[in-house]
């Protein structure tokens, strides 16, 4: 027989003093760290622990016996169910000196290096409806909240397009309304959702791997150009054509239609074919006069204005004056190469993803730069000694690496290459950290600047300039 779990207490009138990893709070109750969601620093709570351990638990708060002056009213309905956006609750100027102890915090304690002052957090102008790009999953299960549950009432129509729930990879909550992107986005949604049910066609079954509609991805730009892609879980040509051709009707303003059927285990369309319904087979996005191809498979940052000051810090920190050789590493579609390009000799840039490639040396084209050079591979094999030898010693490096880093072999192919600057564009302090520590022998760290593309989430650009120490 199975042993009874023991009860864990409700710990009274406790204090939040921080914000830890993943956007929980923390609390400090003796020589014990409580992790807290949804708190902020000067609440007075009242914590259920649900998990505890010798010197750490996690528990939820109960009740709020006293306020933070720094909380404020989340303005979604979904705030605290979807697993976004969890710092609605923060005043914007906490979230901003939060984000700059995270920046500081990795840095200090991971990297161990010598710092200059880190500069204050850049703001996003837009806190609401900054993203670009928003993807949905349609699912037949939809998730129930507790006060649904607890109302008594019957529930038939379990169709959902919206976020996974955390902890349950087949529930999607039903978004009725998201904050993140242009009210276009929850138009397009709610108007594919209602017409499937209106027409009797399947949600996707995430357990036994089932159904039509399967996900959505919508983009929307600075230049009013949109791009919808539907991603199909079932080869239906007729029922495909069927909600394609009504979107077409209900949203003429859309520059690219598109779809995918995807029969796969797995939501990933990277390596499908996706086909034109309808309009153009990419978008563009504009920064500084130039234009920007963006296609269904392409990378571009999800906060289109806050890219142009991300990448506008970058190029400020590279110094350039117009005859040096810049290497950029992991260009994804060119974006900083092209951005820079008018202010150096040369641009090479290097990134796995083809298409990404495809799209980078397009956009220099349609722009009229003809001082990039680009290449695709995976980095540790592409950028090598002999690469370096062919292609000249750069004289800046900049690299904007995906949340795990750079892989050793690139941190010593940087060290053997020697770039008097090194520019590093991080999503992750963690990451950026570790790999400033392997830079550490030949580069000192001379700038700092952590920047926001995320607001209400603990998420954080950081962009690092490094020179070369003196022999």
């Amino acid at each position: 027989m199975a042993r009874k779990r023991k009860e864990l207490p409700i710990l009274e009138n406790i204090e939040i003093t921080a914000v830890a990893a993943e956007g929980k709070s923390l609390a400090r109750i003796d020589d014990m760290v409580v992790f807290i969601p949804y708190g902020a620093p000067g609440d007075i709570v009242n914590v259920k622990l649900d998990r505890k351990k010798h010197s750490y638990a996690e528990g939820h708060i109960l009740s709020l016996i006293k306020k933070s002056p720094d909380r404020v009213e989340p303005v979604c309905q979904h705030y605290g169910i979807c697993g976004g956006c969890r710092w609605q609750h923060l005043s914007y100027g906490q979230q901003l000196e939060w984000k700059h102890r995270q920046v500081t915090d990795a840095l200090t304690r991971i990297a161990k290096v010598k710092l200059p002052v880190i500069r204050p957090t850049l703001p996003s102008d837009n806190i609401y409806c900054y993203r670009n790009k928003m993807e949905y999953t349609f699912s037949n299960r939809k998730w129930l909240t507790f006060e649904q549950l607890n109302s008594g009432a019957e529930f038939p129509q379990r169709d959902a397009v919206g976020f996974h729930i955390p902890g349950a990879f087949d529930k999607v909550l039903d978004i009725d309304t998201c904050h993140l992107q242009d009210d276009l986005g929850n138009r397009i949604r709610n108007f594919v959702r209602q017409f499937a049910i209106d027409n009797n066609l399947t949600f996707y079954d995430l357990r036994n791997n089932t159904g039509l509609l399967r996900t959505m991805m919508i983009r929307t730009l600075t230049t009013g150009e949109t791009m919808l892609v539907m991603s199909f879980g079932e080869d239906n040509k007729d029922s495909i054509k069927l909600v394609l051709d009504a979107v077409r009707a209900e949203f003429g303003q859309l520059t690219s239609l598109m779809y995918v059927v995807n029969q796969k285990a797995n939501d990933t369309i990277g390596d499908l074919d996706i086909l034109l319904h309808s309009g153009r087979e990419y978008i563009e996005e504009e920064m500084e006069g130039l234009r920007f191809r963006i296609g269904p498979k392409s990378f571009y940052q999800t906060n289109s204005h806050q890219a142009y000051r991300l990448y506008s810090v970058a190029r400020d920190m590279a110094g350039l004056t117009g005859d040096q050789l810049v290497y950029d590493l992991y260009t994804g579609t060119g974006t900083i190469a092209n951005f820079i390009a008018k202010n150096a000799r040369k641009v090479i840039g290097i990134e796995y993803v083809e298409d990404a490639i495809k799209d980078a040396r397009i956009n220099s084209r349609a722009n009229g730069i003809d001082n990039t050079e680009f290449f695709a591979g995976d980095m540790k094999d592409i950028l090598t000694d002999e690469f370096v030898a062919a292609h000249g010693r750069p004289d800046i490096m900049i690299v904007d690496p995906p949340r795990a880093g750079m892989h050793e072999n690139v941190v010593n192919v940087i060290l053997n290459a020697e770039p008097e600057t090194l520019v590093y564009v991080s999503c992750n302090p963690a990451t950026q950290a570790r790999d400033l520590a392997l830079l550490d022998s030949r580069y000192q760290v001379a700038d700092v600047q952590p920047v926001d593309m995320f607001p209400h989430t603990h998420h954080v650009e950081n962009v690092v300039k490094l020179t070369r120490k003196a022999e």
